[in-house]
């Protein structure tokens, strides 16, 4: 009995030491996101429902970027979005006026106004939101639309990047650099938010209001939808975030269908690996995913994972963070089983895990 009182409080302690990290996340993730209010920034073959998908090969070489004429050819596929509290972008993915976005632009609203690049505004109405990858499907009262083109493929680092959207509510604005990095998450973000991860970065600026806008090539692919940035005050200097086309055009043909949009779910939460835990666990440094509670019945109780473990691995690639673990996740389909690395203490272990379709109420 006393060893089951003393296992309990260790856990609790993990647990208030996980909680008092995340509260200083959330203030990073606020600054780092684009959030609904107007101040705070923050594959396929043919088609996606009249969005022409693009399947050029990886490493295809790119002819001298015109810039201008890329612009020009894109700005009518963009639009901006405006809702009681701000203003942000978005896309449109088919030509009957369907216009992806993020959630967070349209989020808490069900009737918005969509302005386009000719000057004409009409009414949109929410049609499906996705919280976990961050992406919603707004529904324009106008048709015969220039659908914009997504290449699904990942682009080069090095590759050329304009991102179009309203920052701040300008509206038809461009930027442009280059693709800085790919499969990126943003540190601490688990704690706040499913989203930030396996991101395309940028250093070309996404400001306010870019979010849920364009990110194109030089053939004018749409690549990425602007999702977030790190503001300078943090000590960055052109560090812009985006969805990968590939996970965008899955999750909104899955919107466009039903409504709703299928992810793995594996029955946990993770938590950040803090000095002050890694010491009370005896680790030898902070890197892992720590297990904080298990869902009664979900995948990972069903393997034998428990609160306090520390999970390692997935499928072989190293999981060092929570961030690392969602990330992994986005690529995980309902009812694949993975192997699962973690540690109980110092004994190192590996579980088969057969993931499961995220409930609804898990968000």
């Amino acid at each position: 009995m006393r060893s089951q009182q003393a296992e309990s409080c260790r856990l609790t302690r993990l647990r208030l030491a996980c909680a008092g990290a995340a509260a200083a996340v959330v203030l990073m993730a606020s600054a780092c996101t684009a959030g609904p209010q107007p101040a705070p920034p923050s594959t396929a073959s043919a088609t996606a429902g009249g969005s022409p998908v693009q399947t050029a090969q990886p490493g295809t070489p790119q002819t001298a970027a015109d810039i201008p004429s890329i612009v020009e050819n894109v700005q009518p596929s963009v639009v901006t979005v405006l809702t009681d509290g701000g203003v942000g972008s978005g896309v449109v993915f088919d030509a009957e006026g369907l216009i992806l976005t993020n959630e967070h632009v349209v989020r808490g609203n069900t009737d918005v106004e969509v302005a386009f690049a000719d000057g004409q505004r009409v009414a949109g109405t929410v049609r499906a939101v996705d919280a976990i990858s961050d992406l919603a499907l707004v529904e324009a009262k106008r048709t015969g639309l220039p659908a914009a083109k997504f290449q699904t493929d990942l682009p080069r680092v090095g590759e050329l990047a304009i991102v179009i959207g309203s920052p701040l509510g300008f509206e038809n604005t461009a930027t442009a650099g280059i693709i800085s990095g790919l499969h990126r998450e943003i540190p601490g973000s688990a704690a706040s938010s499913q989203s930030l991860v396996d991101l395309i970065q940028t250093d070309a600026a996404i400001s306010p209001g870019n979010s849920g806008g364009a990110v194109v090539n030089s053939r004018g692919e749409v690549i990425g939808i602007s999702e977030a940035y790190i503001p300078p005050q943090s000590g960055a200097v052109a560090l812009g975030f985006a969805i990968p086309a590939a996970t965008a055009v899955r999750v909104a043909e899955q919107l466009r269908e039903d409504g709703t949009a299928d992810h793995a779910f594996i029955g946990l939460r993770p938590g950040g690996i803090t000095s002050q835990i890694a010491e009370q666990l005896g680790l030898q440094d902070t890197r892992g995913a720590l297990v904080l509670s298990v869902v009664d019945g979900g995948p990972a109780d069903d393997a034998g994972i428990r609160p306090g473990d520390v999970l390692i691995a997935l499928d072989g690639k190293e999981v060092a963070s929570p961030e690392d673990l969602l990330a992994e996740l986005r690529g995980k389909t309902p009812d694949q089983t993975v192997n699962v690395g973690y540690r109980r203490g110092t004994e190192s272990r590996e579980a088969k895990v057969t993931l499961a379709a995220r409930p609804a109420a898990e968000g």
